[in-house]
């Protein structure tokens, strides 16, 4: 009776004696030739194109290697050594020790025979030895190449190889999308909004499949775009600009080739941390009357819409359910929450940090001035960012990151984050000036201002004071009282 066997096969770039070792289908025909000559049928062929090294997993391997084990077959043919394991002795002494019949075809060698098992066990450690050397050198030469700003890699997005030699990087072809992602993120455009944007536009992504929130992240996080060489602190795990012996940065980028704007850059990953605000272009639209927006239904929580002349629950309006529907008529409820609004506003000291009136100074400074608030909203962001940072060197540290030869880096990048700490706190300390709010405080001059502004300013000089109006459902035929069915939500200062 016919014996069965298995085959393995593993397919690799690597060359043997100038020769490219032989792929799948030529090590099956191989083996089967083995198979048919020594009076055996092959059972299965199993087949990995994986490393052979310590670090991999090999699903087909360890099938292989179980179904042996598991008598489920007599034998398993490999066509060399090194196709079979790379981690040494180990990978073969328990088989040989269980009398398992393993075929090493290129080498010769059956452990069938008794005189071939030391022979077994010293390829075996030979293949380790070379797989070892072979992986030393290639983390030698590729920190070389790092050292020198060689990209190691297929070029990133926006970029293509200027030197094949240097491996240098320079704008290419897709550049102009990048700096679209980056200017957009900046603005407050959301990653997922930009990747349906691309795909609506038909834009090929870097994957040649479709644009992904994620691979925006990635792009405006990702170091390289600040013109730096990168590196992964763990398989997986986020891009950070690499560092030479020295502890210093280094640049992938070709002569005169610049890299995406630092303020720019500085601006979209505010925004993506969530520091910025969407920006007004992105957000709905203004409303259209005095309260809207601001009143809010007691009994779902829901806004307000206006149904004829009266502000009525939302979603009542809608058919969606709520078991008490608020409703006021317009004239009455706007009449009441201006006489609170001003009764409130004049009623606060400008002198004593009334926190009304800190939220009050605040709101009408980001009115009148916007670009000065902008630009200290945006310091205050720095702050923010520059705090996040430290944070997450201290658990990047506590996780171990920093355990191995990067741990030599630590004090450096902690004293350079300190450094961007004091000059974001710095540069935010240069704004909060006093502001003049001598109109609401002279009810003369806050009268005037209200009777001359129109809708626009109106609604605008309300919520200086008011986040939101919470409003009961009247009862049939009973007059408004606003002191009854009103709860006003005051002001408050922005927190820092």
């Amino acid at each position: 009776m016919t014996q069965e066997i298995d085959l393995y096969l593993r397919k690799s770039a690597i060359t043997r004696q100038r020769e490219r070792a032989l792929t799948f289908r030529a090590q099956e025909e191989r083996g089967r030739r083995w198979a048919d000559q020594n009076g055996y049928t092959v059972r299965k062929v199993w087949a990995d194109n994986l490393s052979a090294y310590t670090d991999t997993v090999r699903p087909k391997f360890d099938k292989a290697i179980g179904a042996l084990l598991a008598d489920e077959v007599p034998a398993l043919w490999c066509y060399a050594a090194d196709r079979f394991s790379r981690k040494g002795a180990g990978a073969v002494i328990p088989l040989l020790d269980e009398g398992k019949r393993i075929v090493f075809d290129y080498e010769r060698l059956d452990s069938a025979d008794p005189r071939d098992r030391r022979d077994i066990i010293n390829r075996a450690e030979e293949a380790r030895e070379y797989s070892s050397l072979l992986s030393h050198r290639v983390r030698d030469t590729k920190t070389q190449q790092r050292e020198e700003g060689a990209w190691l890699g297929a070029a990133p997005y926006g970029f293509e190889i200027a030197d094949t030699e240097t491996r240098k990087l320079r704008h290419g072809k897709t550049w102009p999308i990048l700096i679209r992602i980056f200017e957009a993120t900046a603005a407050g455009k959301s990653a997922r909004t930009i990747a349906q944007e691309f795909n609506d536009e038909e834009i090929p992504s870097p994957d040649g499949i479709h644009w992904g929130g994620s691979t925006i992240h990635r792009m405006i996080q990702g170091p390289v775009y600040e013109g730096w060489q990168a590196v992964a602190l763990k398989k997986g795990g986020r891009s950070v600009p690499y560092r030479n012996k020295k502890g210093e940065r280094v640049s992938v980028l070709a002569d005169g080739v610049k890299p995406v704007p630092a303020d720019l850059v500085k601006r979209a990953r505010l925004a993506v941390a969530g520091h910025i605000p969407v920006a007004p272009e992105y957000q709905r639209g203004k409303v259209k009357h005095l309260l809207s927006g601001l009143l809010r239904c007691a009994s779902c929580g829901g806004g307000t819409a206006i149904h004829g002349r009266s502000y009525r629950c939302y979603n009542y309006t809608v058919g969606k359910p709520c078991s008490e529907p608020a409703s006021a008529m317009r004239s009455l409820i706007e009449a009441y929450v201006f006489a609170e609004w001003m009764s409130a506003i004049l009623r606060s000291d400008l002198d004593d940090a009334d926190p009304l009136m800190i939220a009050v100074a605040e709101r009408w400074t980001a009115l009148t001035k916007p670009e000065e608030t902008e630009e200290h909203r945006q310091a205050l962001a720095a702050v923010k960012a520059a705090e996040k940072a430290l944070e997450r060197l201290a658990e990047d540290r506590k996780a171990g990151i920093y355990d191995g030869a990067m741990g030599r880096f630590y004090p450096r990048l902690v004293a350079e984050a300190e450094v961007d700490l004091v000059a974001a706190e710095n540069r935010a300390a240069e704004f909060g000036g006093a502001v003049d709010l001598t109109l609401f405080d002279d009810m003369d001059m806050l009268n005037a201002r209200w009777e001359a502004a129109d809708d626009a300013m109106r609604r605008d000089l309300i919520r200086l004071g008011i986040d939101k109006v919470t409003v009961t459902r009247g009862l049939r035929g009973k007059p408004f009282i606003g002191d009854e069915r009103c709860v006003i939500t005051w002001a408050t200062p922005a927190e820092g």
